[in-house]
């Protein structure tokens, strides 16, 4: 199933965020940067896909997290909010940032915020500037109407007890389908724009589900991994938005990570008992993604000691973990988790398969046997003061030799009956726990180049101007590997176009000289190509400016996709 990584925290310092040049130290890298440089390093650990923050411009500008989401056309391009970046970087980094990862074959999910919006002026409006900077010129404005309470709430919310925001409307709001639409299609274009693969859904107690069901089946969110944050610790409830949701989205186990909780921080308390099939991924493995730590718990509940403990657990269990970074990485102000991580990562990703039996169970001690592949045995010990011997049956055959691939214990054998007597290591900084499995090379994570595929629409009510006649407008820059193919395909509006009408899409190399151009006209096919393969690593950067364009349509709005391979690191 993969192991995902929380690729963001909310650290100390000015804002509830990572850290940021927008702070006042130049010298920190943009996240967006700062995730790049790390995508090699994140695929060689085995991490199969990353969760990006919220990355749409926020009302709180520098200082925004992304959770207070401001306009639903603005990745870090237009200066609003006091800024045009937002606090992980421009919309470019961010591209180069997801064209990297998926340079090292790792999947990006992109946090949407469907609940609310904030950043408006008092009374429920928002205005947005447009790609020539003027005001409230800028794509899907909303008004009081598209709101509740100005509307009765919609059908389908599990919970309205918390505001984050002006509390979206996406059914009942007037005109009828505004909110919907106007939502599905900035979905849309955020998903094409950055070539995602998943989302991790915000708050979804308060979305509604009749919204949400059909707008993760529509358009380019069509057939995209899903997981909601459904805060609570009632199974049952979790389930029965799941159910409402027709099992389209996973969800997060905050049942389980409950469990964990009280597991390490009071281990007197716990009985390591209740960790057979506990939580959602007991119920239902395939819906549930486990975490120990996220950017919420960590600032208001978290865990305080033994953490590697309840990481042990959730990455040899059933379910889709997520490791938190503040956790796993050797930043300032991080835990550096990461080599006691990788080394479970291995295993999730070699050992942990097929389902799931209890081998023992007390207060102390929890084992069990992954039956699937080949097969693994672990052992969890809560108790820091000493160590623990237990006897199990295993569904190994009689007298095979295995390995513990913590490093925490020594090899073993099972006896003639496949009987395994094991020592589980006293609970020291939470590592009281054993992995035994078949001997085999530990051998590092492929990272294997995908292309990426992002789009670039020109409008004046977005964030790249039009064709406009009086200049050469950039497009974009795309960050491409040396030898490898850039393909564009430029679709575009010929509306009121004569014979004399064309518009010019040149390419430039990372040096600035032009290396492929081409000329549309009414003749032109859309979506015919431009292609080249680039001779340097770098930016390459695309440019398209009119000719000959009536007055009645003074610049031609345009869709330019392009697909290239980036480098594997900056």
């Amino acid at each position: 199933m993969g192991v995902l990584l929380q690729a963001f925290f909310f650290g100390p310092g000015k804002a509830h965020g990572v850290p940021s040049p927008l702070d006042g130290d130049k010298n920190i890298p943009f996240w967006w940067d700062h995730l790049a440089t790390q995508a090699h390093a994140f695929r060689q650990s085995g991490f199969s896909a990353v969760w990006l923050p919220p990355a749409l411009k926020g009302a709180s500008g520098s200082f925004s997290s992304g959770y207070d989401v401001f306009d639903d056309y603005d990745l870090g391009s237009k200066n609003q909010k006091g800024t045009i970046p937002t606090r992980y970087g421009n919309r470019e980094q961010l591209e180069r940032c997801v064209a990297i990862m998926r340079a090292n074959g790792i999947d990006v999910y992109v946090d949407l915020v469907e609940n609310h919006r904030d950043g408006d002026d008092g009374h429920f409006n928002f205005q947005y500037v447009d790609a020539f900077g003027r005001a409230g010129k800028g794509r899907f404005a909303k008004g009081p109407l598209d709101f509740h309470p100005h509307v009765p709430e919609d059908p389908g919310v599990f919970s309205d007890q918390f505001s984050f925001g002006r509390d979206l409307a996406p059914i009942n709001g007037q005109p009828p389908h505004h909110v919907f639409q106007g939502l599905v299609a900035a979905g849309d274009w955020l998903t094409r724009a950055l070539d995602i693969q998943g989302y991790r859904l915000d708050d979804v107690k308060g979305v509604s589900t009749d919204f949400l069901l059909p707008f993760l089946n529509q358009v380019a969110m069509a057939g995209k991994f899903a997981v909601g944050e459904f805060f609570d610790g009632n199974i049952g409830l979790i389930q029965g938005w799941m159910n409402s949701m027709q099992h389209r989205s996973s969800a997060f186990d905050f049942p389980l990570r409950f469990k964990l909780q009280t597991m390490c921080n009071n281990p007197g308390n716990f009985n390591m008992a209740d960790l057979d099939h506990a939580g959602l991924a007991g119920a239902d493995p395939l819906g549930s993604v486990t975490f120990v730590e996220n950017h919420d718990t960590d600032l208001n509940s978290p865990i305080v000691r033994n953490k590697m403990l309840a990481y042990a657990y959730i990455l040899t269990s059933e379910g889709y973990p997520c490791i938190f970074y503040r956790d796993y990485s050797t930043d300032k102000h991080c835990f550096g988790l990461k080599p006691e991580i990788d080394r479970l990562i291995w295993i999730h990703e070699h050992l942990a398969q097929g389902p799931t039996v209890q081998r023992w169970k007390d207060l102390g001690v929890f084992a069990f046997e992954r039956l699937g592949g080949q097969q693994l045995v672990v052992a969890l010990n809560k108790d820091a003061g000493t160590s623990r011997k237990i006897s199990i049956q295993t569904a190994f055959p009689a007298n095979t030799a295995l390995q513990d691939f913590t490093g925490h214990a020594q090899a073993v054998s099972t006896d003639a009956h496949g009987h395994l007597t094991l020592t589980v290591p006293k609970n020291a900084n939470g590592l009281g726990y054993v992995c035994y499995a078949r001997p085999t090379p530990i051998t590092p994570f492929d990272a294997k180049g995908i292309p990426v595929t992002q789009d670039y629409e020109g409008a004046s009510d977005l964030d790249i101007k039009p064709a406009v006649e009086t200049e050469s407008i950039t497009i974009c820059r795309v960050f491409v590997e040396a030898q490898q193919g850039i393909e564009s395909e430029l679709f575009f509006d010929t509306s009121h176009w004569t014979a004399a009408t064309a518009v010019q899409l040149d390419l430039d190399g990372p040096d600035d000289t032009k290396v492929g151009g081409r000329s549309y006209d009414l003749s032109t096919v859309q979506g015919s190509p431009l292609s080249f393969k680039a001779k340097q690593r770098g930016f390459h950067t695309f440019r398209i400016q009119s000719v000959g364009v009536p007055a009645n349509i003074p610049a031609p709005s345009f869709k330019l996709r392009v697909r290239y391979i980036a480098p594997q690191a900056l």
